[in-house]
C-alpha cells in the first residue's frame, strides 16, 4: 500500500512512463528499490557517507531528520546528477545469479566460521578428534568428521568405540571401504591424552553437539546453494565468456558476473572496472609529497574473486594452473567435482585484485601469499 502511495505521489509531480522522475536513495536493494526500478526510471544509490557530506554543505550543526535527508538527496540529483551513476540495468537472470552467488559465498563464510568455532572448542577438551580428522581435506566440514563426533562427543566415549562401530560411522558418511581408516581412528582415539573432569567433559560434549548441528546445517546450505548456482549460471549468455578465463569455474565465474553485472554500459572503460575491483592503486598528492597506496574502497566480493581466480604472472607468484576455481574442486562433503573451465587463453587482469600495497619509491612491494582453497579461508 505504501509503495502505491509513493508512485501516485510521483505521478502528481509529473512522473510518466516516457519521462520518469529519477530517485536517489541510500540503498541498492530491497522491495522499495525493486518497485522504483520498474520501467525506465533511474535510481541512484547514494552512499550514506556521501549524503552526510552533502548535508554538511547546508548546516554545520549536524542536525538530522528524515525530511532533511530527503531534501539533501533531492538536491544531489538537482545539482550533481552527472557525478553519480544510476543502478545498472541488469537483466532479471543476471540479478538471479547475483542473489545465488552472493548467498553461496555467504554460506561458505558462515560454514568456515562455525568450523573454526568447533575446532576451538575441541581444542579445549578433545584433541584426539582433531588428530583423527587432520589427514582429511576440509577437516570438520567432512561428513565423516561429523558422524564421528555424533557417535563419540567426548574422548572417553571415543576410546570405547570398536572397529565395527567406527566402520559403521564411516559407512553412514558415505565411505564404502573404511577398514584401514577405522583401524587408524581407533588407535588415535585410544592414545594417551589429557582429560577434563568427567562432569566438565560431558558438558563440553553437549555444547559441541549443539554447535555440530549448526555446522551440519551450514554445510548442507552451502552444497544446496552451490548446486543452484551450477544450474542457473550456465543459462546466462555471458557464462561462456566468463568461463573461458583461466582459473574461473562456475562458482567464481558466477561471483564475477554477480558483481560486474551484464549491463554493458555500466563501465566506461577498463580503468573503471579495475578501480571497482580494487586492482587500481590510489595516488594521494599534496604539494611536493606524493604517495601511492592500495584502494580501500572497492567491491570486496569482486576483489576476493580476483584473488582466488585469475592472476597475471609475476616474479613473486607464478601464474595459476588453468583448471577450476577452489570453490568447485570439492564440495563440503569432500566429493570432487568435474571442472567446467575452458582453457582458452584470455586476459583476466581487469578483474584481478592485487593485495600488494604500493608505497613510495623507496619501498618494495611485500611478497604476495599463495592462493589458498576457499574452504580454508576464514571469514
Amino acid at each position: 500500500m505504501g509503495y502505491k502511495i509513493l508512485l501516485d505521489l510521483l505521478v502528481e509531480f509529473g512522473d510518466s512512463e516516457e519521462n520518469p522522475i529519477p530517485v536517489a536513495i541510500e540503498t541498492s536493494r530491497g522491495l522499495l528499490v525493486a518497485v522504483l526500478r520498474t520501467g525506465k526510471r533511474q535510481v541512484f544509490a547514494t552512499n550514506p557517507m556521501a549524503a552526510a557530506r552533502y548535508r554538511d554543505r547546508h548546516s554545520v550543526s549536524r542536525k538530522k531528520s528524515d525530511p532533511g535527508d530527503a531534501l539533501v538527496l533531492a538536491n544531489i540529483l538537482r545539482t550533481d546528477m552527472h557525478a553519480h551513476r544510476p543502478l545498472p540495468n541488469d537483466s532479471d537472470l543476471g540479478r538471479a545469479v547475483a542473489v545465488l552467488a552472493r548467498a553461496q559465498q555467504d554460506s561458505l563464510w558462515n560454514r568456515q566460521q562455525l568450523s573454526n568455532q568447533l575446532r576451538s572448542l575441541l581444542r579445549e577438551y578433545y584433541p584426539a578428534a582433531l588428530a583423527a580428522i587432520d589427514p582429511w581435506r576440509n577437516g570438520l566440514c567432512r561428513p565423516e568428521a561429523r558422524e564421528l563426533l555424533k557417535a563419540a562427543p567426548t574422548p572417553t566415549r571415543a576410546a570405547k568405540l570398536t572397529r565395527t562401530q567406527l566402520e559403521a560411522a564411516l559407512k553412514r558418511a558415505g565411505r564404502k571401504r573404511g577398514t584401514a581408516e577405522a583401524e587408524r581412528l581407533r588407535d588415535v582415539f585410544r592414545a594417551d591424552y589429557a582429560h577434563q573432569p568427567p562432569l566438565v567433559e560431558d558438558a563440553l560434549g553437549k555444547q559441541m553437539l549443539a554447535l555440530l548441528v549448526q555446522l551440519e546445517a551450514a554445510c548442507t546450505a552451502a552444497d544446496d546453494l552451490a548446486e543452484a548456482v551450477e544450474e542457473v549460471f550456465p543459462q546466462h549468455p555471458d557464462a561462456e565468456i566468463i568461463l573461458s578465463f583461466p582459473g574461473l569455474g562456475v562458482q567464481l565465474g558466477a561471483r564475477v558476473l554477480a558483481e560486474i553485472g551484464d549491463d554493458k554500459t555500466r563501465f566506461a572503460d577498463a580503468r573503471g572496472l579495475k578501480a571497482y575491483a580494487g586492482a587500481s592503486p590510489i595516488t594521494r598528492a599534496s604539494g611536493k609529497k606524493s604517495r601511492i597506496t592500495r584502494r580501500w574502497v572497492k567491491n570486496d566480493r569482486l576483489n576476493h574473486a580476483g584473488y582466488l581466480g585469475p592472476s597475471p604472472p609475476s616474479p613473486l607468484r607464478p601464474a595459476p594452473t588453468p583448471t577450476t576455481d577452489a570453490a568447485e574442486m570439492t564440495t563440503a562433503t569432500g566429493t570432487p567435482r568435474p571442472s567446467a573451465t575452458s582453457s582458452t587463453a584470455c586476459s583476466a587482469s581487469s578483474t584481478t585484485a592485487s593485495s600488494t600495497t604500493l608505497c613510495s619509491k623507496r619501498t618494495r612491494p611485500s611478497r604476495l601469499p599463495s592462493p589458498q582453497p576457499l574452504d580454508t579461508l576464514s571469514a
